[in-house]
């Protein structure tokens, strides 16, 4: 079990330890105040590298028209996007985020992009709003570390899925070369919060972010915690040095 998931009532928000019952919420601000330039960020703080990440994880997911997809996380609506694309026909998506505001933003987006049949749901990953056995996939983005609970989120997402149905995780992880880690983290923390401050007025959010980062779990423990949950076949994949990592696991 991933030692941030032992039984107490605190948890990790950033480097600080917070009540469990108060991390649902702040996540919300943060999301809150940054609902409106996420997809700008996210395109200045990576140099773009987020777009070939997702382009990554949309190839492994390989989206097929006609299956259900649940993007858990789904914020502004760049995987499902992506995942309609790739399917070449009508793919029956859902995005669920526990921020309101993101939901928001990416169905504005949808419909500035003509794309229509998507269903947009406020919802909490560690309460699925989604019947057992009726996703043939589940994907979550950057979005894991954020949540309360990961054990119960990762057994929701394994719920809903139909047997033989895929799981895909796409979140920052560990850095694998020394050399580099030292450079990653003068720019993430020199560099990451000046950027939100500048781009969004909110310098703090993005401390909170480069930090939750730095607590995650690595890729063995996440796999292990996969694993726990009940998934089968757990396996990842590092990219750019272990900076990201997409995990991948079935219900059989």
């Amino acid at each position: 079990m991933d030692k941030d998931q032992a039984p107490t009532d605190t948890t990790d928000f950033g480097f600080a330890e917070i009540p469990k019952t108060e991390k649902a919420q702040r996540v919300r601000g943060v999301f809150d105040s940054v609902a409106s330039r996420y997809d700008l960020m996210n395109d200045l703080m990576s140099g773009g590298l987020h777009r070939f990440w997702k382009s990554v994880l949309i190839a492994e997911l390989a989206p097929k028209a006609g299956e259900r997809l649940i993007d858990v996380a789904g914020g502004t609506g760049d995987i499902v996007f992506r995942a309609q694309t790739y399917a070449k026909g009508k793919l029956e998506a859902v995005v669920i985020d526990a921020n309101a505001q993101m939901v928001a933003v990416g169905r504005d987006r949808a419909i500035d992009k003509g794309i229509d049949g998507l269903e947009w749901l406020a919802g909490d990953a560690e309460r699925l709003p989604i019947p057992d056995r009726s996703a043939d996939a589940v994907t979550i983005s950057f979005g894991l570390r954020n949540v309360t609970d990961r054990l119960s989120a990762l057994c929701e997402m394994r719920r809903v899925l139909k047997p033989g149905g895929r799981f895909f995780c796409l979140e920052f992880s560990k850095v694998s070369e020394p050399t580099l880690q030292a450079l990653y983290d003068r720019y993430s923390f020199g560099v990451i919060p000046a950027l939100g401050q500048a781009t969004t007025g909110d310098r703090s959010s993005y401390q909170y972010l480069v930090e939750s980062i730095r607590r995650f779990s690595d890729q063995p423990t996440l796999a292990a915690l996969m694993e726990e949950a009940g998934f089968d076949r757990v396996s990842w994949k590092d990219m750019t040095k272990g900076v990201v990592a997409l995990h991948r696991g079935w219900r059989l």
